[in-house]
């Protein structure tokens, strides 16, 4: 067995965990997924970023790109797509010379989205249109219950705005959403505090992670959302825990706008890739 190259990256402190993995030689298990994402026995990370080549992946996502963006959530489990890792993949991306950073196309389960590179350094992301949800979802924390709008971008949210996001409570648990058939496959919740005409404080809870310091679909949602409710600009603010996004929309097409920064790159010991293999 191997060493594998392994890479430490976040987005507004949504952290990931890269695995270079361009000829698809990688087994990738849940276990190894799970493994990977524990802050005390692992490295640590909200989820894991395979990166692959589209002719080297068996996913029948991986088209229409030359690279394959497989996402896993920390407990394992497969996600569409992220807004903030997908920038932080892209930056690795450009920085190994395998894509020009004025503008590349990475296919995602949610499908082959753009990211650019500003000069400010930060990274812009289509997102696409955002779907809306014409049932209302009600979320409840502790002994209340809010109403929620349900959003897809593409992966699936609730959002539900607040006085003040400390209503959330502590969030360590997924909040209670109903009826449940509105979102079979699970849901992020995003609680919403509006600061001013066009900026707006977020907590998020993400299935099959719990409250992360960032969302990127989840910044989209909230956006949409946002735009939905009155008069707004066409650029969002959006504070999260873990610093500041933006979203523009633009004719129902959302741009995510924000950091991506790379904190470490090694590899992973042979024994302990043997070991989750």
């Amino acid at each position: 067995m191997r060493e594998v190259r392994v890479l430490k990256g976040h987005g507004t402190g949504n952290d990931f965990v890269l695995l270079p993995d361009l000829d698809g030689d990688l087994d990738l298990s849940d276990e190894m997924v799970q493994a990977l994402c524990d802050r005390r026995f692992g490295i640590g990370a909200d989820g894991v970023l395979r990166v692959v080549r589209s002719a080297a992946c068996d996913d029948p996502d991986a088209a229409g790109a030359e690279f394959f963006m497989d996402h896993r959530n920390a407990d394992g489990s497969s996600a569409q797509m992220c807004g903030n890792g997908i920038r932080v993949f892209a930056r690795f991306l450009a920085e190994e010379g395998l894509a020009d950073p004025a503008g590349m196309d990475i296919a995602t389960r949610g499908g082959v989205l753009h990211v650019r590179r500003l000069e400010s350094g930060e990274y812009a992301v289509g997102m696409g249109a955002a779907t809306g949800m014409e049932a209302i979802a009600s979320v409840m924390v502790g002994n209340r219950s809010y109403p929620a709008t349900g959003v897809h971008v593409p992966n699936p949210h609730a959002v539900v705005f607040v006085t003040s996001v400390s209503a959330a409570g502590p969030l360590d648990r997924a909040p209670e959403v109903s009826p449940e058939h509105l979102f079979p496959e699970g849901v992020n919740v995003e609680f919403v505090e509006q600061i001013a005409p066009g900026h707006v404080r977020m907590r998020v809870h993400e299935r099959g992670v719990g409250e992360t310091l960032s969302c990127g679909t989840g910044a989209c949602a909230v956006a949409w959302a946002v735009r939905r409710r009155g008069e707004a600009p066409e650029r969002i603010r959006v504070d999260v825990p873990g610093g500041t996004l933006h979203v523009e929309e633009r004719d129902g097409e959302l741009e995510l706008i924000g950091p991506a920064v790379i904190v470490a790159d090694g590899t992973l010991e042979a024994d302990w890739v043997a070991a989750w293999s």
